[in-house]
């Protein structure tokens, strides 16, 4: 266990998540210089006249492992057990010096390439940090609002019951378009406030049908919140005059929607089959209104033709990008 913690302080350390003691890291830096120090000897039986490369690495993984002071230490000693230990037995003459000079100059890149990685690393990690702490605060605000939307909602959809109680015909239109409203917040909010899936939001409408009433074809499609408002209420709408003169008053009735997008823009069908005879359409209300008026702020339009045994009805407007 213990080696496996040491392991994983090791790699921290790497990568700058955590800072070791001074006595840790002048050990490492002491173990990085004998390594190497070992590696010239037995370089020495090949090319004696390798007296600073060795230490390069050396400096290195001790400035990386144990910050700059350490790797500007390291690479004084290496400098010194070069020019000093001589597994050669060559003299300490101008070219030595100058291999030493351009040895510490390297080492002076390389201490400063690290620290300037572990300080943009550190960066990174902080900025991280404070984007984590905003998402976590913001989710909490967000599901707060969420929570007084839901309190409000309920509050308005009582005081309105309590003032139209004696006007049922009033109330039923006004009560499911509430509920419709409430539903369709509530699949934003379960997709972080910022919209839903058209397909969630057909089966949220339909579902009570009864899924063997309708068939929908076309792919999965985020909508943004405000146009995910607005199909929730045209969907209410006419699902409610299928439910009452259309496809779904009777038994045998069926209901079709599709829909493609091309570039930006989304076209949706809606195929009422099999409902009961329509004899005459009456004046539009506000359902009427509400179709043609819904899509406007997403340069859209509703096309609604009144078939024998149900609604034809197309749609078209652009989807803003999430």
């Amino acid at each position: 266990m213990s080696m496996t913690r040491l392991i994983d302080d090791i790699k921290r350390t790497w990568l700058g998540e955590l800072q070791p003691s001074l006595a840790w890291s002048c050990a490492f830096a002491a173990m990085c210089l004998m390594l190497a120090t070992a590696f010239r000897y037995g370089m020495a039986h090949l090319r004696p006249d390798v007296y600073f490369t060795p230490y390069t690495p050396a400096v290195f993984f001790a400035t990386a492992m144990g910050g700059s002071g350490v790797g500007i230490a390291t690479a004084i000693l290496g400098a010194a057990l070069g020019l000093g230990l001589d597994f050669g037995g060559g003299p300490v003459d101008a070219a030595r010096l100058a291999l030493m000079a351009m040895y510490l100059a390297v080492s002076g890149l390389v201490i400063w390439g690290v620290t300037h990685h572990r300080n943009l690393a550190g960066k990174q990690r902080e900025i991280a940090r404070r984007l984590t702490e905003e998402e976590q605060y913001r989710k909490l605000l967000v599901d707060e609002l969420h929570h007084r939307l839901k309190n409000k909602t309920s509050t308005i959809h009582a005081v309105l019951h309590q003032v139209l109680h004696d006007q049922p015909e009033v109330w039923g239109r006004i009560d499911q378009r509430i509920r419709a409203l409430a539903t369709a917040d509530d699949l934003i909010a379960r997709a972080d406030g910022q919209g839903c899936d058209l397909k969630d939001l057909l089966m949220s409408e339909l579902g009570p049908y009864g899924h063997v009433r309708f068939e929908l074809n076309g792919e999965r499609l985020f909508l943004p919140a405000k146009l995910a408002v607005s199909l929730a209420l045209i969907f209410h709408e006419l699902a409610t005059n299928a439910g009452k003169y259309g496809a779904f008053a009777s038994p045998r009735g069926f209901l079709q929607v599709a829909w493609t997008m091309q570039d930006d823009r989304l076209k949706l069908t809606w195929d009422e089959a099999e409902g009961p005879p329509i004899d005459q359409v009456g004046k539009p209300g506000f359902g009427s209104k509400l179709l043609k008026a819904a899509l406007s702020a997403f340069d859209g339009k509703t096309e609604t033709t009144f078939l024998k045994t149900g609604i034809h009805c197309t749609m078209q407007c652009r989807v803003p990008a999430s």
